[in-house]
C-alpha cells in the first residue's frame, strides 16, 4: 500500500526551479562525425584521410579500427585528420571516432567502412573547357571520359569534402558563374 506524499507548495516550487536550473546548466553533449576524403574505395598503395569533425574546438579524438584504439590526436579547429598512406588490405576496416575531454568520452561517431580494392578500370580522362584559366563569372565545363561502358566519374576539388557525380549517361559537369571559391586543383 502506498501512502500519498504531499509537499508544501514552497518545496514543490523550489524543486521545480532547481530542475530548470540544472537543465540549463548541463551542457549538451557534442556530436562527432566521421568521413573519408576523398571518399570512395582506395586502391592498394593509395592514400586517404579519415576526418573526425566535432562541435568543439579543443579536446582529443581517438580513432578506432574494428573496435581497437589505434591513434589519438588533438582537435585543430574542430577537426582531427588521420592519414592512411600506402594502403593495404589491413587498412580495409570499420573506423569510428570518440571525442574525449579530460579523459572522459563525450561523443562517439557512426561507423565508417573503408574499402581497399584493386581497380581494373581504364583511367578516366578529364578536360576543362574553355581552358585552365577562366575569368570570374565565366562558364566552365568539366568533361570526363572513360573507356568502360558501365563506369562513371566523380569530380573532386582538392581540399574539399564534397564531390560531383558525373553520370555515366552524361560525360560532363557544368559550373556556371565561377568565382574565386571555385579555384583549385580538380581531378
Amino acid at each position: 500500500m502506498m501512502l500519498p506524499v504531499t509537499l508544501p507548495v514552497a518545496h514543490v516550487l523550489a524543486l521545480g526551479a532547481w530542475l530548470v536550473a540544472q537543465s540549463k546548466a548541463a551542457p549538451s553533449a557534442p556530436a562527432i562525425f566521421i568521413f573519408q576524403k576523398p571518399p570512395g574505395v582506395i586502391a592498394p598503395g593509395g592514400s586517404t584521410t579519415i576526418c573526425c569533425s566535432c562541435q568543439r574546438d579543443n579536446g582529443n579524438v581517438v580513432l578506432y579500427r574494428n573496435g581497437q584504439q589505434i591513434r589519438t590526436l588533438q582537435l585543430h579547429g574542430s577537426q582531427a585528420e588521420f592519414s592512411i598512406t600506402n594502403a593495404t588490405q589491413e587498412d580495409a576496416a570499420a573506423y569510428s571516432c570518440h571525442y574525449l575531454d579530460g579523459g572522459t568520452v563525450l561523443a562517439r561517431s557512426e561507423t565508417l567502412d573503408v574499402r581497399v580494392e584493386e581497380f581494373h578500370l581504364p583511367k578516366p580522362v578529364l578536360s576543362v573547357q574553355p581552358g585552365h584559366e577562366v575569368a570570374a563569372g565565366a562558364y566552365v565545363m568539366f568533361r570526363c571520359t572513360i573507356a568502360h561502358a558501365n563506369a562513371g566519374c566523380f569530380l573532386y576539388l582538392e581540399g574539399q569534402v564534397t564531390v560531383a557525380l558525373i553520370p555515366k549517361d552524361q560525360d560532363y559537369f557544368n559550373l556556371s558563374h565561377v568565382h574565386k571559391g571555385n579555384e583549385g586543383r580538380y581531378s
